[in-house]
């Protein structure tokens, strides 16, 4: 028999599938359920959250009111152009600092999804407009606009060369974001967070700096040089056009929109193909890990091959290593060598300063001396083992000493250098070098006092506390109660100076230098010798107080 097929029932036919989503849509949902559940974590982080984004739409407001009322003025072009491109680099740096803030900028979280690059890179740059960042850069740039924009067909140019600026800027740190993900990944990468402060911190001095200086110079005619310059660099070319038409330069403005259209072409190109090498790479890790084993040895290499043989110098190291590879020591590092020089050195700048704000620098990296066990936490019982003595102690305080000299005599000595070079007050760089290792050695005596009458611990799991709880009276008195300290052992150093000040013998004024480095080299020593029969006899107080948390 010949089976005979039934002829086709459109009725019967089965009934389509579910449509299936975009992908754009797809990855807005999942970043707004990440905003959402990361929110839900803990009420700190909401609030954080919450009040850093109102204090942005505030700013973002402010300053789009301010350039809506620079309409009209002559020189309004000179200040968006040049605004457009700090916000383009910003865009482009702070993923490199930032990165653990958005978890959608690891394309490598969807490795395993069957994802096309060319959709993918759509519908994450789509992703990517959504939130506070892209709504601050868009009032900004809409503000640079209507400050700029005369005419029909300035208007016209305006809305094209809005939403192209911020494109661009959008692409440029995905872009950024995608190239080093490796990167950011690492523990090295995520050691980058720790800079963050310091390009805070030198931003908001650079901008006062130019503020001032703009201020100084006759306003903001000041800035027609750069912006002749960036109006042709994009995406600040876009704004430039928005002028160019209200000028009537409507060639110069084709030319300045075509140049953004093809950085956001190229940068969209770049990213795809970034995209696409890292889905499809091996893991540098991988490579490394299913290699040959790579023998490796510190031992006689660097600095090490200076240091003497001991527990000195094994002590050295271990605590160049904490101040190296401990993110909570790196930061409290990277933040005292910040501000100990933007201090002394933008001060000199303004032309406010002193050659003895300088002694700032010093302070500053004389606090790291203060809970010297704290850093080690629980492992500290590992050192307690090593000290059966005041001897030891002793040794064990002084090699710690020693690691923070090796970064911080040098750096005061650069930093107080600079300040004198800048204020052109070379007379009194002997002086200010001499009060400046005074302190040092001060406040490295009354450190080790303090690590051994008031121990606290530094929490490991927790990225903003720096104290577990219940220790906060111990940091306070141990730093503040120390500070004061220091200053009351630099006090004859200090009345010296202010001696040779006022009985105008300024020409003896270069003896400050080497009294001021004996004196606090015998302060140092002095404090060592204090706190060495202290932490002797206290190891295992010190070793409760730094283990909790």
């Amino acid at each position: 028999m010949t089976a005979v097929s039934a002829p086709a029932d459109p009725a019967a036919a089965p009934a389509r599938g579910p449509r299936v989503p975009s992908p754009t849509s797809v990855l807005v949902r999942l970043k707004l359920s990440l905003l959402r559940n990361g929110l839900r974590q803990s009420s700190g982080r909401a609030t954080a959250y919450v009040t850093s984004a109102v204090f942005a739409l505030i700013c973002a407001a402010g300053l789009l009111l301010g350039l809506v009322l620079l309409r009209g003025h002559d020189h309004a072009g000179a200040l968006v152009v040049p605004a457009a491109a700090l916000l383009a680099l910003g865009w482009a740096v702070m993923p490199l600092f930032f990165s653990g803030g958005d978890e959608t900028l690891d394309p490598t979280r969807l490795v395993m999804l069957p994802l096309r690059p060319r959709p993918l890179v759509g519908a994450l740059l789509v992703t990517s407009l959504v939130g506070v960042g892209p709504l601050f850069t868009l009032c900004v740039l809409v503000g640079s606009a209507v400050a700029t924009a005369h005419g029909a067909a300035a208007i016209a140019v305006s809305v094209v060369a809005v939403p192209l600026t911020l494109l661009v800027c959008v692409a440029l740190a995905r872009a950024v974001a995608t190239a080093n993900v490796r990167l950011l990944s690492s523990r090295k990468g995520r050691d980058l967070a720790v800079l963050s402060g310091l390009v805070i911190a030198v931003g908001v001095q650079v901008v006062n700096f130019g503020a001032q200086r703009l201020g100084n110079a006759g306003g903001l005619s000041a800035l027609v040089p750069v912006a002749d310059v960036l109006r042709w660099l994009p995406p600040a070319s876009a704004i430039g056009a928005v002028g160019s038409v209200s000028e009537g330069a409507y060639g110069r403005a084709a030319v300045q929109l075509l140049l953004a259209a093809g950085a956001l072409a190229a940068l969209l190109y770049g990213w795809q193909r970034a995209l696409v090498k890292l889905m499809t790479a091996p893991d540098s890790s991988t490579i490394a890990a299913s290699g040959p084993a790579r023998r490796e040895s510190t031992a006689g290499a660097g600095l090490a091959r200076l240091l003497p043989d001991g527990r000195t110098g094994a002590a050295v190291r271990r605590t160049l290593r904490y101040v190296w590879r401990d993110p909570k020591t790196k930061g409290a590092w990277v933040t005292s060598l910040a501000i100990g020089l933007i201090v002394p050195l933008f001060n000199a700048l303004q032309g406010t300063g002193t050659i003895y704000f300088a002694c700032f620098a010093a302070g500053m990296l004389g606090i790291q001396m203060y809970n010297q066990f704290g850093q080690d936490t629980s492992a500290f019982w590992m050192v307690s083992l090593t000290i059966s003595s005041t001897r030891d102690a002793y040794l064990e305080l002084r090699a710690r000493a020693l690691a923070l000299l090796v970064i911080t005599l040098p750096y005061s000595a650069l930093v107080t250098t600079a300040t004198a070079a800048l204020l052109g007050d070379w007379r009194a760089l002997p002086e200010a070098l001499g009060l400046s290792f005074a302190l040092l050695g001060a406040m490295l005596a009354t450190g080790a006092v303090s690590s051994a009458r008031f121990p606290y611990s530094i929490p490991q799991d927790s990225g903003y506390k720096n104290v577990a709880p219940g220790q906060a009276g111990l940091a306070w008195i141990s730093i503040f109660g120390g500070m004061l300290g220091a200053a009351l052992i630099c006090a004859p150093v200090l009345a010296l100076t202010l001696w040779i000040h006022a009985s105008d013998a300024e020409g003896w004024s270069w003896l400050l230098l080497p009294l001021g480095t004996v004196y606090g080299v015998l302060a140092a020593l002095g404090g060592l010798r204090l706190a060495a029969p202290q932490t002797a006899s206290r190891l295992p107080e010190i070793l409760a107080a730094v283990s909790k948390g």
